[in-house]
């Protein structure tokens, strides 16, 4: 498509990306005299109205919103079979890119780019759009470092009962990085974005995803199933305050994760002021810090105020001056003392403000304790292992969950056997039992696949009764309850009916004029049956050949169905024939008598005007010849018989 100029106006230089359903290039908008990138759907996706309903809804997307994180839309049409969008050139490179080449990266540096595509998803999520593929490779930076997030295509906006896909019943996003919810078919929400927004950062962090594996169902089953490794445990030097944002972006239950993208930002702009504020070292809890910053008096310097150290050494001195006025002295003196309080209040006040961030932060650990595993254990239960260990008990939200009985502990915060302050508190969410969900459409599937998808959704594969059926072998024709059924997570148990083959249909070989033996292998091949055998001479088929077949070739047929066949002996050896010739149609006594046989010999006389008496009666004639044809009988020159021979079958009429 290079060098191809889109709607009078673009100019197509070169291929610069290439994606699931569309390719980009780098253009130039003669009319403005501007380089800028566009965006055309693949040409095997033009005749897919779904495909072109999604590129036009990534338009209208992207279109709606502005803001210096989000790639400007400029434009969108579509030309003939071409259809394109028109957006902002970005010169730089993806995200994915830059971990792959500086990964692990500092944690610094993740911080930035994650308040930047927040920013970006905030202004998304504040239009009630959900992006629903936050990767990567979705995320541009520009030369200067800025990220931009881009590919709106599976992007929807929603309201409070969005479903993942309504276009297709498929489940929508890139397998790395969708969340739970999205892994389940389930509803979505702006917290599914920062799921994946979490996995995002933890890739940063980490240089690699916290899921792989072999095929997307195993992986989107991690999702919801699997912890991931903390980053520190594969990375060192990671702020144990940093990850435990990044394990609340990721946790499984939409409830316990940040409620929107601006209290991510909240919450690392507080990582950052701590830092800057007491140094680094309070990033760290009991790790030696490399250098802390003392605070000094220029930190909060007013304007009035020398450095305090100062103001006490020109207090000490003037004790020890002699003369001047002692009441002037004196009330110098209490000016200073006056600045010299304030002075230490405002940095007592910006040290616990500090101190105080940090500790609401969970950054100053103190004498840390083991936190206990409550998950499964009664609220009473978990009170008593709680308060042994040293801990106070808070009950948060009651949540559903398919495997921990109602009144049970689903999850708790801090987590299980990481560290935490004595005497803090630990808050945990309770089951309300499995709950209600819609059952997942099964049909299609094998019975394998479809125990996986059932028990992703929180239900079981029961009864798999076979049934004729036209569909591949194997696979789930029927299943009670249907899919959409809002049905109990837990206990409801999905039966399925799994196609035999036996209707599956298949189209009739071409077999006129084959062996015998061929024509079965090429009926038995197509998953047909031999079925009766004629035999027949023919002049046309060699002995051996199949004459004609029940069904016509490619005529679609149930599998299985048996197929009859006509087969030759070759050419048949004439015949004679016997033709008897009555007298009583002659009109004189004596007549002369003429007979004439036309077949696959030719025409001829067998006999040629010779003399015959009436009173004689009758006369057989033998006739000898091949194939079909017809026999004349003419009496003085007008005809009294005309008579159908078949010498292959010996017959006359």
């Amino acid at each position: 498509m290079s060098s191809k100029i889109l709607a009078g106006r673009y100019e197509l230089f070169e291929k610069i990306g290439e994606g699931g359903m569309s390719v980009v290039y780098k253009a130039k908008d003669m009319l403005l005299n501007r380089y800028i990138a566009i965006k055309v759907l693949k040409p095997e996706f033009i005749k897919d109205q779904k495909f072109i309903e999604s590129f036009r809804r990534e338009s209208q997307a992207a279109a709606s919103l502005s803001h210096p994180n989000i790639v400007n839309i400029f434009d969108v049409g579509h030309e003939g079979n071409i259809h394109y969008i028109v957006m902002e050139l970005v010169e730089g490179r993806t995200l994915s890119d830059l971990i792959q080449d500086e990964g692990p990266m500092p944690y610094q540096k993740v911080i930035e780019l994650t308040k930047q595509i927040a920013a970006a998803l905030s202004m998304a999520h504040k239009n009630q759009i959900i992006h629903r593929d936050v990767k990567p490779h979705n995320v541009l930076l520009t030369s200067g470092g800025t990220a931009k997030i881009t590919d709106f295509g599976i992007a929807k906006a929603v309201n409070s009962s969005t479903i993942v896909d309504t276009t297709g019943g498929g489940i929508m996003g890139s397998v790395h990085y969708f969340s739970p919810e999205q892994a389940r078919g389930g509803y979505v929400d702006e917290k599914s974005d920062i799921y994946s927004l979490g996995i995002v950062m933890y890739e940063m962090l980490t240089g690699r995803v916290p899921f792989d594996g072999d095929n997307p169902v195993n992986i989107a089953l991690m999702h919801i199933n699997s912890e991931m490794v903390p980053p520190s445990k594969l990375i060192s030097g990671i702020p144990p305050a940093l990850e435990r944002i990044v394990l609340k972006c990721t946790d499984k239950y939409q409830t316990n994760r940040f409620s929107s993208a601006d209290e991510l930002i909240q919450t690392l702009d507080n990582l950052e002021f701590v830092g800057s504020v007491v140094g680094d070292a309070m990033f760290y809890g009991d790790e030696e810090p490399e250098q802390v910053r003392p605070l000094v008096e220029s930190d909060f310097d007013d304007g009035d105020y020398d450095d305090e150290d100062e103001v006490f050494e020109k207090k000490k001195k003037k004790k020890k001056e002699k003369g001047g006025n002692k009441d002037t002295d004196k009330n110098k003196n209490k000016n200073k003392k006056k600045k010299i309080i304030i002075a230490a209040i405002c940095a007592a006040v910006l040290i616990l403000g500090g101190l105080g961030i940090a500790w609401a932060g969970g950054l100053l650990n103190g004498s840390p304790v083991t936190v206990p595993d409550l998950t499964d254990k009664t609220f009473e239960d978990a009170q008593g292992i709680a308060e042994e260990a040293g801990f106070k008990l808070e009950q948060g939200e009651q949540v559903t969950d398919p495997d921990i009985p109602a009144g049970n502990i689903v999850s708790q915060t801090p987590k299980a056997d990481t560290t935490a302050k004595k005497g803090s508190t630990i808050r945990v969410n309770i089951s309300k039992g499995p709950g209600s969900a819609e059952v997942p459409d099964v049909t299609g599937e094998t019975p394998e696949d479809a125990r996986e998808l059932l028990a992703a959704s929180g239900f079981k594969l029961g009864t798999e009764t076979p049934v004729a059926s036209g569909k591949r072998k194997g696979t789930i024709v029927e299943q009670t309850p249907e899919a959409g059924t809002m049905a109990e997570r837990g206990t409801t148990v999905v039966n399925v009916t799994v196609s035999d083959g036996s209707l599956v249909k298949v189209k009739v070989p071409y077999l006129i004029g084959k062996p015998l033996d061929e024509a079965k292998a090429l009926i038995e091949g197509a998953g047909l049956i031999p079925g009766e055998i004629k035999y027949e001479n023919s002049d046309t088929y060699a002995a051996n050949q199949v004459i004609s077949q029940e069904y016509k070739a490619n005529e679609k047929v149930a599998k299985g169905t048996a197929v009859d066949l006509v087969i030759s002996e070759g050419p048949s050896e004439p015949q004679d024939i016997e033709l008897e010739i009555d007298f009583d149609d002659a009109e004189n006594e004596m007549f002369f008598m003429t007979v004439t046989l036309s077949d696959d010999m030719g025409t001829r006389n067998v006999i040629h005007n010779q003399q015959r008496n009436k009173s004689s009666g009758s006369e057989t004639v033998v006739l000898q010849g091949q194939g079909k044809g017809t026999v004349l009988v003419i009496f003085d020159g007008v005809q009294v018989m005309r008579k159908s021979v078949d010498f292959t079958k010996g017959t006359i009429k």
